[in-house]
């Protein structure tokens, strides 16, 4: 298996869509770095060439692991993204706990998750402050997946196209528009995260087209075009394939699901 070439294992563009998949595993508080590098060594060997072209793969473990994890991608040549789950908005300073985006792409990351639902609801994050963090995240070369979702009640009460729209103004109304083709939008329904109760198909694909015209309304349809969407909320095996079919949608946001190594390999396989 380590004689597969590298170079080859580049994802293709979608040829409707013609944006790049992106699947991506957020394994959140879990594995320390030892079983971080069991877990993607196990997983590139279950997953085919074929499986790396039809996609690109981001891996955002915890911070402690990021290292192990970028000598261990480097010298087995497995063509995974290394991606993290959060940066601070500043570049340095006395800010005890804090990582910053330059610290990050230093360490080879390619994609930083922003915004996610966890953050806003534990720690207090405001979207002005995900908009931040988004374009400290790109000023260094990385790419941002912004995280948005409604609760179960703001969908019950028809809100969940007003609720989306207010988490991303402040990226819409602060970004230059040309750097906006560098984002990622991973829409995560707040109810279904870790539930296991995921959205249906016809809801993704209803919300997904709303977000497209909403983008294509504020920054125009040639940056719009370039925006990927991803789905994330209880994404496992049985269902990745719906959901990737669906025309809105240009990848995984995958939780739970990755922080096994067969589970994860059998997702990936299934789209």
């Amino acid at each position: 298996m380590m004689s597969r070439k590298y170079d080859d294992l580049v994802p293709s563009p979608d040829p409707v869509s013609h944006r790049v998949r992106l699947i991506s595993a957020n394994w959140k508080m879990n594995l320390n770095h030892l079983e971080a590098i069991a877990l993607v060594q196990k997983l590139y060997h279950l997953l085919r060439p074929e499986d790396f072209r039809y996609a690109e793969i981001s891996i955002h473990p915890p911070f402690t692991s990021l290292r192990s994890l970028q000598l261990s991608f480097e010298a087995d040549r497995m063509p995974f993204t290394l991606g993290a789950q959060n940066a601070a908005d500043e570049p340095s300073g006395a800010f005890t706990g804090e990582v910053s985006a330059p610290m990050l792409a230093k360490l080879g990351v390619g994609y930083v998750i922003v915004g996610h639902s966890e953050r806003r609801r534990l720690f207090g994050e405001t979207s002005e402050e995900v908009a931040r963090k988004a374009i400290a995240v790109q000023a260094m070369g990385m790419r941002p997946i912004i995280c948005i979702g409604e609760t179960s009640e703001q969908r019950r009460t028809d809100q969940t196209v007003q609720v989306l729209t207010e988490q991303l103004d402040p990226v819409l109304s602060t970004y230059p528009v040309k750097a906006l083709e560098g984002i990622v939008i991973a829409y995560e329904p707040i109810w279904a995260i870790g539930s296991g109760e995921s959205a249906s198909p016809e809801l993704v694909e209803e919300v997904g087209g709303s977000l497209r015209q909403l983008l294509t309304e504020r920054v125009g349809s040639a940056t719009a075009a370039q925006i990927r969407l991803q789905y994330g909320g209880s994404v496992h095996p049985g269902n990745a394939h719906e959901f990737m079919s669906l025309e809105a949608i240009d990848g995984l946001l995958v939780g739970g699901a990755s922080l096994d190594a067969d589970t994860f390999a059998l997702l990936v396989k299934s789209c």
